[in-house]
C-alpha cells in the first residue's frame, strides 16, 4: 500500500518534469500502477490485504483501486488531441494525477470523516476537468449543477456523521459494534439523511439532473472519469455504511427499490428518444445505477458483491462508450444520432468495437455485465418478488436503447456532407480493446469479486 501511495503521489511531479515525454510517462506509470495493484492488492490466503490506523483495503475496495489506475490510463490515450493542440496539458496531467491521489486515498481510508473529507475533495479536480477543458459555454452550468447537487446532499452525512461520533465514540470503519446515532422515532429521518449524499453521487433517480449535463459539457476525459470512476463513489461508501447498519437499511428498502427501478426504466425511455449520443450514455449510466441502488439496500451478500460487480462492469463498459462517442465526433464534427449514419460502410472494425461495447451494455454474454445484472436481479428479487416485472422491463429497455444507439450510427445512408474521415487509428483500438479484454475476460476469474465478504 506504501509503495502504491509513493507512486502515485510522485505521479504529481511529473507534470513539472522539463521533459516533453511526459504524457507518454504518465500513461505508462499509470498502467504500471495498475498491474502493480494486481500483485500488492490481491492476497490469496487473506480476505484483508492491509489494516492500520488508517488504511484498509480489501476485496471491496482493491478492484476499485486497480481500475481508477486503469481507466485514468486509458482516458490519457483518449484525450490525446490535448497533447497535440497543445490545451494546457501540463496543467491536465496535475489534474487527473491529483485525482488519482485523492481517489486511492478515498477507497482506503478506514476513518469516516478522512472518507468524507477525500469523497469531497474528489469534486475540485473534477470541476476543473470540466471548466478548463470543456468545449461548450454550458459547461459553466453544469460545473454549478454538479457542485451544487453534490455538496448540498453531502451536508447531511457531514452531520450524520457527528452522531455517530457522539453516539459511538469511533468512526473506524471495521468497529464491530456500532449505535445507531438516534432513536428509534428518527431512525428513518437520520437514515435517509446518512445516505442521501451517495445517492447523488450514484445517482438515484430524481436526483440525477447534473449528471447528463456533466457528461455532455465535460471533455472526453471528464466524460470518462466521471462513468468510470466518480459514480462508484457513491456506490463504495452506500456499501460500506450499509454493511454497519443492516437492520436500518431495510427500513428504506421498498422506498429507495421503488425509486431505482423505476428510474431505471424512465431514464431507459429517455434514451430511446435521446438524439445526442453522449446524453444517451450518460442516461443509460442512471439506469444501470438503479439497479445498484437497489442491490445495495437488499442486504444480501449477493446484493452487495453484485453491486461490486456491476460498478467494474459499468466502470469499464461506460468510460469505453464515451470514449467510442468522443472518437466518432472527433471524425464526424457531431454528437447527432441523425447526422451520424453509415459508418459501418467506412469503419468496419470500429463498428465492431461499438457492437462488442452495447452488447456489454446490454449484459450480454460473456461479459462481466451478465455476471452482475444477474446476481444483482437474484437478490433483488430475494427481497421483494412483486419486482419481477419491473427489471423485466428494465433488462427489455436496456437492450432496446443499446440497439437503437448501434443501428442509428452505424447503418443507414453515408450523409453527402460529410468530409474525408478518419476514425481508423491505432490509438482508437487501442483504448477500445484495453477496455474490452478486462471487461470479457475478467468474468473467468471472478472469485476474487465474489468472495470478498466470505
Amino acid at each position: 500500500m506504501l509503495s502504491l501511495t509513493f507512486m502515485s503521489f510522485s505521479l504529481l511531479l511529473l507534470p513539472l518534469a522539463p521533459s516533453n515525454k511526459r504524457w507518454y510517462t504518465t500513461t505508462f506509470s499509470l498502467m504500471l500502477i495498475s498491474m502493480l495493484s494486481l500483485l500488492k492488492l490481491y492476497p490469496l490466503n487473506s480476505s484483508m490485504s492491509l489494516s492500520s490506523s488508517i488504511f484498509s483495503i480489501d476485496f471491496l475496495s482493491s478492484p476499485l483501486i486497480t481500475l481508477t489506475f486503469w481507466i485514468s490510463s486509458l482516458m490519457l490515450l483518449a484525450s490525446f488531441p490535448i497533447l497535440i493542440n497543445s490545451v494546457a496539458p501540463n496543467m491536465f496531467l496535475f489534474m487527473l494525477s491529483s485525482l488519482n491521489f485523492i481517489l486511492l486515498m478515498t477507497f482506503s481510508m478506514n476513518n469516516f470523516l478522512l472518507f468524507y473529507i477525500c469523497f469531497e475533495a474528489s469534486l475540485i479536480p473534477t470541476l476543473f476537468m470540466i471548466l478548463g477543458w470543456g468545449a461548450q459555454p454550458e459547461r459553466l452550468q453544469a460545473s454549478f449543477y454538479f457542485i451544487l447537487y453534490t455538496v448540498m446532499a453531502s451536508l447531511p452525512l457531514l452531520l450524520s456523521l457527528m452522531f455517530i461520533f457522539k453516539s459511538n465514540n469511533t468512526l473506524f470503519m471495521l468497529s464491530p459494534h456500532w449505535q445507531p446515532a438516534t432513536s428509534n422515532n428518527l431512525l428513518f429521518m437520520w437514515w435517509l439523511m446518512s445516505i442521501t449524499a451517495f445517492m447523488v453521487k450514484m445517482p438515484l433517480y430524481s436526483t440525477h439532473l447534473w449528471l447528463p449535463k456533466a457528461h455532455v459539457e465535460a471533455p472526453v476525459a471528464g466524460s470518462m472519469i466521471l462513468a468510470g470512476l466518480l459514480l462508484k463513489l457513491g456506490s463504495y461508501g452506500l456499501i460500506r455504511i450499509a454493511i454497519l447498519f443492516p437492520h436500518i437499511n431495510m427500513k428504506l428498502l421498498p422506498l429507495m427499490a421503488a425509486i431505482s427501478m423505476w428510474g431505471a426504466i424512465v431514464t431507459s425511455m429517455i434514451c430511446i428518444r435521446q438524439t445526442d449520443i453522449k446524453a444517451l450514455i450518460a442516461y443509460s449510466s442512471v439506469g444501470h445505477m438503479g439497479l445498484v441502488v437497489a442491490a445495495s439496500m437488499t442486504n444480501t451478500t449477493w446484493g452487495w458483491e453484485g453491486a461490486l460487480i456491476m460498478m467494474l462492469a459499468h466502470g469499464l463498459c461506460s468510460s469505453a462508450l464515451f470514449a467510442m462517442a468522443n472518437m466518432t465526433y472527433e471524425t464526424t464534427h457531431t454528437r447527432s444520432l441523425f447526422l451520424t449514419k453509415g459508418l459501418l460502410s467506412f469503419f468496419p472494425a470500429m463498428t465492431m468495437m461499438w457492437f462488442i461495447m452495447l452488447a456489454a451494455n446490454m449484459a450480454a454474454p460473456p461479459t462481466l455485465n451478465l455476471a452482475g445484472e444477474i446476481i444483482m436481479l437474484t437478490s433483488i428479487l430475494s427481497a421483494s418478488s412483486s419486482m419481477m416485472f419491473l427489471i423485466a422491463l428494465t433488462s427489455f429497455l436496456a437492450g432496446a436503447y443499446s440497439l437503437f444507439l448501434y443501428t442509428s450510427t452505424q447503418h443507414g445512408a453515408f450523409p453527402n456532407f460529410m468530409g474525408p474521415l478518419s476514425l481508423f487509428s491505432t490509438r482508437n483500438f487501442s483504448v477500445i480493446s484495453l477496455h474490452a479484454i478486462p471487461l470479457i475476460f475478467f468474468i473467468l476469474k471472478s472469485d476474487i469479486i465474489m468472495n470478498w465478504l466470505s
